[in-house]
């Protein structure tokens, strides 16, 4: 049978989004893989946010599997890279990283990498072929949602008037290059906003920007009900990163509350040892543990010192 590999479409989403679920439930073990995912929302939000950037794969005009690439600035990722179970060994992963290097290369990205299960040699062996290498662990880690939390020393990105919001979104492309030249997340800020995905927090000093979140919440997010997702979040570096990133973890735990969420879940690779320790001092455990792979063996910003939370998953 005939097999291609193409841009997604809007009419793709449903089944794609069907198979990432059963895809990650079939390979963890779950009872019943097909309701694993709940209501969490990757196939939606991802092509929303650049449609040029994902890709599915076609085999007798069946979808068999999508994958997706994000462009933060400088930096690259991709996934989930998903198959269907029936169609797994069959040659289709390889198909669709195929486009997305190419993308990676059309960007001129001077870091790129992703997030697999450090427990697959096949997995490892796959993304080792296109130069990506195992190194730290990056923990997916979660706690409850204490009640009550106070609101005040932070705002949020939904409240700003538009010139605002653009002033915003540069202050944080600005501490972010700080961290890694040219990592720029604004994407996922504008997205978050105009899908109703969550909210951004912010946190300023003396009128200056030090610190920000880009929180997904609840039922259609990549969340899921019940939850907020701490999709990316940094504070600037230098003295007193250590008490802006937990004020910032604060201002996270307070806008889920905010929201009638019950769980705070962010991830955070170990090689940021200090926001990884932080966090486990916090009361946050790890739920699910996965390795970065990193193009050239990079360390990019995943290194000591770094207090920034993402996972590229």
């Amino acid at each position: 049978m005939d097999t291609i590999t193409r841009p997604m479409t809007e009419d793709d989403l449903p089944e794609a989004g069907r198979i990432i679920g059963l895809a990650f439930g079939t390979f963890l073990g779950a009872p019943d893989p097909a309701t694993f995912w709940g209501d969490q929302d990757y196939a939606r939000t991802r092509w929303l946010a650049d449609p040029a950037a994902a890709f599915v794969a076609e085999q007798g005009g069946v979808l068999v599997g999508s994958n997706f690439a994000t462009r933060w600035g400088s930096v690259g990722f991709f996934g989930p890279l998903t198959i269907h179970p029936d169609y797994w060994n069959g040659g289709f992963g390889q198909r669709l990283l195929d486009p997305v290097m190419a993308l990676f290369e059309c960007w001129g990205v001077s870091h790129a990498g992703l997030f697999t299960f450090a427990q697959s040699p096949k997995h490892v062996g796959l993304y080792q072929r296109y130069g990506f290498w195992p190194r730290a662990l990056t923990a997916i880690m979660s706690k409850p949602v204490r009640s009550g939390q106070a609101e005040g020393g932070w705002e949020r990105y939904s409240a700003l008037a538009e010139a605002e919001r653009e002033e915003v979104l540069r202050a944080c492309a600005s501490l972010t290059d700080r961290i890694y030249q040219g990592l720029d997340v604004a994407r996922e800020i504008r997205a978050t906003q105009a899908q109703g995905l969550g909210d951004t927090v912010l946190l300023r000093e003396e009128g200056e920007l030090v610190g920000f979140a880009v929180c997904h919440c609840g039922a259609g997010s990549e969340a899921g009900s019940g939850k907020c997702y701490v999709k990316f979040a940094a504070v600037a570096s230098g003295a007193g990163e250590l008490a802006r990133f937990e004020r910032l973890l604060d201002a996270c735990e307070a806008l889920a509350d905010a929201r009638g969420m019950e769980r705070l879940e962010a991830g955070v690779n170990t090689a940021r040892h200090e926001a990884y320790r932080c966090m486990l001092e916090r009361g946050m455990r790890t739920d699910i543990q996965g390795i970065a792979m990193q193009r050239d063996n990079e360390p990019g910003y995943n290194r000591p010192g770094v207090f920034l939370l993402d996972d590229w998953r």
